[in-house]
């Protein structure tokens, strides 16, 4: 095991300012700022020009020296809008599409994967992810899904940090079925990867407040403005049928002004031209108080600003959150966003364009590890981008107004919609939905009609439940292992794990599959240490550094950075506003106790009134967290003795422990097990 030096920087996990280790891009520069006006472009056939025209076009072409690229950024060049040739190697007999087919298939939401667990050969099939602005699924989307699923797809689903779902294995041969049907059941995938803006987030919670449902709806807005315009997605799919809902006309009004040179003028993608985004762009709206939605690490975050009366009158704006990073590459790290300002409720959707479109213009095409508008901020500063981001907006923004404390909410259990109904969060392990738990949710869900919505923490809620279906859905969903939150270990309701192995190409090491054991010794350890069942810590896992699972934010998050390897970052918060720091490197997964026993110990025994662990660790400081890790022999360890309050006598309790052991738990931990299932599958549902 060895250590990193802590990092010094507030906002970037990284020694030094950023911005002085990244060399300066040059490459594009906007039409606006030059004084030009904007004219269509038409896809560039030659991947010898030394601009991307349809970005900005040079005063003085002659004069501008050739600008590298990346490889995907000429993919897309030559696309003809996100078709070619991804429109003929779906058509082929291949099992797999050609390079630039699976660059351009990421903007229709597909990735293409191969079972990194088979050997001699590449089995290869399709991950598809679907688009649901706020989490929103209807009953009739959600059958499709679990269809879709058991018929051409691995037989489960998994459910997202961004509020969608992901079906994996579909095969090449299948690829325009699964996304008709999915398309036909007025679902969509496009946008859900590549380099435009993804799922927008929003509080899950399908609560009858104003401020709730304002910021569902400009979530909802905000997605129908930046989606893409110019038919590329029913064109391969659907043969170019098209299944649009009317949008808003403020959503219109907005995608089609161009007061500040934002668009490219007769352009069938005003927004987007022919080159899209430098990366990958996430938003997330909210209400104050509420970060069920990691509201920092998005490259927009949205709050709901409202009166005394409640009524919404418009909203802070943060910029410039991700998590991404590369391994030994420390100009390369996780951030925090930044506060950027005020906007009234009438003119969000175009301070947002103003944001996308500074991104659009100056965030970097050559290296596409530092393409995330992040970066730009970094570089620039916040006092340059908002001053760049205005002249696209048209105004001044107004000073930021100030917020509550932010709590993490998981919309889990039994709860009023203010409508006279009820929502039900349940919580599903890593986000994984199958076997009875799937069935039990298809039964549920069709029987009594009921709409879905997906939480960004991999979690699912049923919507509009009647008084007097409680008790039966509540006996359905505790038959399956669909427990009310009180029934399940408090480490496991805020864990999360990306998928990782066996599917993601990126993976370094287990996530999903590996967590379940994780957690299971992480709560050996409490026990050990003398830590109630009740406390918890907020345990992040991901089998490669990009931060699929925001790792960063964790009071404990374990990346990837080897075979059976992790790098052990420490010092989020619980209510997910401080950025975690990495605290050791290649700890290998046997090793994990070594680490984690005398940090908990100390914590348990060291920590303030009410201090989180991310707050002792932060307090604490990483150099004397290694000192107590290094020299820890281990806790005193109290005389053996017997729980009488679970084992009369010792025949029992030495017959629980051999059945323990069989599946590597203690005795306490199986019988206690044992116990929260039986009593959820009894009274679950008893109470409000």
């Amino acid at each position: 095991m060895t250590t990193t030096t802590p990092f010094g920087a507030a906002n970037t996990a990284v020694l030094g300012e950023p911005k002085a280790q990244i060399a300066r891009y040059q490459g594009l520069r906007s039409a606006n700022s030059l004084g030009l006006t904007r004219s269509r472009h038409a896809p560039i056939s030659s991947a010898s020009s030394s601009l991307i025209r349809a970005v900005a076009t040079p005063a003085k072409p002659e004069t501008v020296t050739e600008t590298k690229r990346s490889k995907v950024e000429i993919f897309k060049e030559q696309s003809n809008y996100i078709r070619y040739p991804l429109n003929e190697e779906i058509l082929t007999d291949t099992p797999n599409i050609n390079e630039a087919a699976t660059q351009l298939i990421k903007f229709h939401g597909s990735y293409q994967q191969y079972n990194r667990d088979e050997r001699g050969g590449r089995s290869y099939s399709f991950m598809l992810r679907t688009k649901n602005p706020c989490g929103k699924v209807s009953n009739q989307l959600y059958l499709t899904m679990d269809d879709l699923a058991d018929q051409f797809g691995i037989g489960t689903l998994r459910l997202t940090t961004r509020q969608t779902f992901q079906l994996h294995g579909v095969l090449k041969k299948d690829l325009k079925t699964v996304m008709s049907s999915i398309i036909n059941s007025m679902g969509s995938t496009l946008g859900a990867c590549g380099d435009l803006n993804r799922n927008v987030l929003a509080p899950p919670a399908p609560i009858k407040r104003k401020d709730y449902l304002f910021a569902q709806q400009t979530a909802e807005n905000i997605a129908a403005l930046l989606t893409p315009q110019s038919g590329f997605y029913y064109d391969v799919w659907v043969d170019g049928e098209k299944f649009l809902t009317a949008e808003p006309p403020e959503v219109t009004k907005a995608r089609n002004d161009n007061s500040h040179g934002t668009n490219f003028t007769d352009s069938p993608e005003p927004i987007y031209g022919t080159q899209f985004l430098p990366r990958k762009f996430k938003i997330a709206v909210t209400v104050p108080t509420d970060n069920s939605v990691d509201i920092l690490t998005n490259d927009i975050g949205v709050v709901v600003v409202t009166n005394d009366e409640g009524e919404p009158q418009g909203f802070n704006l943060y910029v410039g959150g991700g998590m991404g990073r590369t391994h030994r590459l420390e100009t390369t790290f996780p951030r925090l966003a930044d506060p950027l300002g005020y906007v009234p409720k009438e003119h969000i959707l175009y301070a947002i364009k103003a944001i996308v479109v500074t991104q659009r213009e100056n965030g970097r095409r050559d290296d596409r590890k530092y393409s995330r508008m992040k970066y730009l901020i970094s570089e620039w500063g916040i006092e340059k981008f908002r001053s760049v981001v205005e002249q696209y907006y048209g105004k001044k923004f107004e000073q930021f107004r100030e917020l509550p404390e932010w709590e993490f909410k998981s919309h889990l259990g039994w709860n009023k919609q203010g409508d006279g109904s009820y929502y039900c969060g349940l919580h599903v392990d890593n986000g994984r939905i199958g076997g009875v738990m799937k069935k039990a949710l298809r039964e549920v869900i069709e029987k009594y009609n009921l709409s879905i919505r997906l939480t960004p923490n991999q979690n699912i809620i049923l919507c509009d439940i009647r008084t007097a279906w409680k008790r039966p859905i509540t006996t359905i969903l505790a038959k399956a292992g669909l427990l009310h939150p009180r029934f399940v270990d408090p480490l496991n309701l805020t864990a999360m794990a990306c998928p990782a192995f066996p599917l993601c190409p990126l993976a370094i090491t287990e996530a999903e599959r590996g967590i379940p054991d994780i957690l299971k010794r992480v709560r050996a350890v409490f026990e050990k240490v003398g830590l109630k069942y009740n406390e918890s810590v907020v345990i992040r896992v991901t089998g490669c550094p990009n931060g699929c699972a925001r790792p960063y934010m964790a009071e404990l998050g374990l990346v990837g950075d080897g075979p059976n390897s992790y790098q052990i970052w420490l010092g989020g918060t619980p209510n997910q506003t401080s950025l975690a720091r990495s605290f050791m490197n290649k700890v290998k997964v046997q090793d994990l106790e070594k680490v984690l026993e005398p940090l908990f110990y100390y914590w348990r025994r060291k920590r303030q009134s009410k201090e989180s662990f991310g707050g002792y660790t932060n307090r604490l400081g990483f150099e004397k967290l290694q000192e107590l890790v290094d020299k820890w022999e281990g806790p005193e360890v109290a005389p053996a003795r017997y729980n009488l309050k679970l084992f009369a006598d010792k025949e029992t309790y030495e017959a629980v422990d051999e059945l323990a052991k069989l599946q590597d738990k203690t005795a306490h931990q199986l019988a206690m097990e044992v116990i929260r299932n039986f009593v959820g599958s009894q009274q679950n549902g008893k109470s409000e």
